[in-house]
């Protein structure tokens, strides 16, 4: 069987194994700042997560593509040195010669997924851990950068920090007030917000 037919087969498990991260990702960040996140978002939200933190910054979707790439070559580049004895040992691969050729290629494709499947783990899980931890102590030393304009259908106005947002509400701090605020998109007319230089610029 082809590569490409036993990753099309796994393409839908990868994805639900996306969005667990995505939702794992959020409540790990959210949590921190004393936020259950879930309460906050739609199914919509959920399913789309995952895309939502690859194109979060060009970095970011960089090293996602690379991966992606990486990943899909891996288990040809295991076939071509399964007789490599460093290799088997640095990626922990067992020893492949009472296998028969299918097996070995079902064997080297769900070793690279395993493989796939960790990196993602620990990127999500870091992402959401490093993020919310280094959000909520730039919120308390007051070090955050209020460069949004929140305009409210009633006219009003205020300086804001936006942490974040999905479909229907925009989690932020105003400035002078260290306490986070939740608004649905409704109430909202538009947000403003100033153009920092660079490319990696939020």
């Amino acid at each position: 069987m082809k590569y490409s037919e036993e990753i099309q087969k796994l393409l839908p498990l990868g994805y639900l194994y996306l969005v667990i991260l995505g939702i794992l990702k959020e409540s790990i960040f959210y949590y921190q700042l004393g936020i259950n996140i879930l309460k906050y978002s739609t199914i919509m939200d959920i399913l789309i997560s995952p895309i939502a933190e690859f194109t979060s910054n060009p970095i970011t979707l960089g090293f996602v593509v690379s991966l992606f790439v990486l990943h899909y070559y891996l288990p040809k580049l295991y076939l071509k040195h399964k007789e490599n004895k460093t290799l088997q040992k640095i990626f922990e691969l067992k020893t492949t010669e009472e296998l028969s050729e299918e097996e070995i290629n079902k064997y080297y494709i769900f070793a690279s997924f395993k493989m796939f499947a960790l990196i993602l783990l620990s990127f999500f899980i870091g992402t959401g851990v490093a993020g919310g931890y280094i959000t909520m102590q730039r919120i308390k030393d007051n070090k955050v950068k209020y460069n949004n304009t929140l305009n409210y259908n009633s006219g009003e106005s205020e300086q804001i920090f936006l942490i974040n947002s999905n479909s229907i509400y925009y989690f932020y701090v105003q400035k002078g007030n260290k306490s986070i605020k939740i608004a649905p998109i409704g109430a909202i007319k538009n947000i403003e917000k100033s153009l920092d230089v660079g490319m990696l610029s939020k």
